[in-house]
């Protein structure tokens, strides 16, 4: 599958190289860096936030093989990071990267720390939220408009929010926020919610979970912070507003992949094309974890990815 590299050498490619560059630190890039540094490989993992991504903000998790009562995101990323980092792997945070390029036998990417020359590259960058993309939404975020319930819930005890959203980050991240805020109204386009069955139960049985079906959201209101939010009733189209405090949006995800363009092949919403050992179309290039195009996003799936993708790039790096 992977194609031949182009010929163009990298700026400062005479530096000492990696032998592998990971780029995410969330579970899937955790655990490839674990088996590779296991492995007496040179690797350094770039990761934009902590490590962990979007599992370390995760409040509990349940169905991770081995914790029967369940673990804090924060605490299993932790442990995967410290893990990995004692077999020797490096974590760097990054605010950006803003390309992947290959000459002379090394891949250079290109970070707002400095480029990182290595002789092979896992793509693991994990996702981020999906905006709404309606009035209010940018104007308001950090103040009254939220993507994170375990980063923001706190901020609202004793108040009133949305969640927008049906699936299982929307419920989970609702449930969650029911520990401080008093009344929870989760605004959903549809008549019935995509999540598990077993968090419909915990939800339909929370007292303080209302909801609100059929919603379109128009826009979020308020003046100097968020003070209710406008929608619309898909059958009927009436228009409605709800005061509230705060909004959660929770409606897909998007793969953090845009630095990739012209780089590596992906499909028509930006998700990673691999094989099923999981190389890229370039030489050297793997890809593990949520943007890679998969057909299950979870994290027990992405850590068995991870560990894939290390043993074929230990076994890609034996051929140089």
């Amino acid at each position: 599958m992977p194609d031949e590299p182009v010929s163009q050498k990298p700026a400062g490619a005479a530096d000492k190289p990696f032998d592998a560059v990971v780029v995410g630190g969330g579970p899937s890039g955790l655990t490839a860096a674990l088996y590779l540094s296991r492995a007496r490989r040179s690797v350094v993992v770039v990761e934009r936030n902590m490590a962990g991504g979007q599992m370390a903000l995760t409040d509990l998790i349940e169905n991770y093989p081995g914790f029967p009562d369940g673990i804090g995101g924060f605490e299993l990323s932790d442990r995967l990071k410290a893990q990995a980092a004692k077999f020797g792997a490096e974590v760097r945070e990054i605010t950006d990267v803003s390309a992947l390029q290959y000459g002379d036998g090394l891949h250079a990417l290109v970070t707002d720390q400095g480029t990182i020359h290595a002789r092979a590259v896992l793509l693991a960058p994990g996702r981020h939220p999906r905006s709404l993309g309606v009035p209010g939404e940018a104007e308001f975020f950090g103040r009254g408009v939220s993507s994170c319930g375990t980063c923001d819930g706190p901020l609202y005890r004793g108040r009133t929010v949305a969640v927008v959203g049906g699936g299982d980050t929307a419920v989970e991240e609702g449930m969650f926020l029911t520990k401080f805020a008093d009344a929870v109204h989760v605004l959903h386009r549809r008549e019935e919610l995509r999540c598990t069955p077993i968090a419909q139960e915990r939800a339909f049985g929370n007292s303080k979970m209302t909801w609100v079906w059929n919603a379109r959201v128009q826009r979020i209101l308020g003046d100097t912070k968020v003070q209710g939010i406008e929608y619309e009733d898909v059958c009927s189209g009436e228009v409605a507003t709800l005061p509230v405090d705060g909004v959660f949006i929770f409606v897909g995800q998007v793969p953090n992949t845009a630095f990739l363009q012209g780089t590596v092949e992906m499909d028509g919403e930006g998700y990673i094309v691999t094989d099923e050992q999981l190389h890229t179309s370039r030489a050297g290039v793997f890809a593990s974890g949520d943007a890679r195009a998969n057909p299950l996003k979870q994290i027990a799936f992405a850590v068995g990815e991870g560990a894939l993708a290390a043993v074929q790039m230990d076994r890609y790096l034996d051929t140089l």
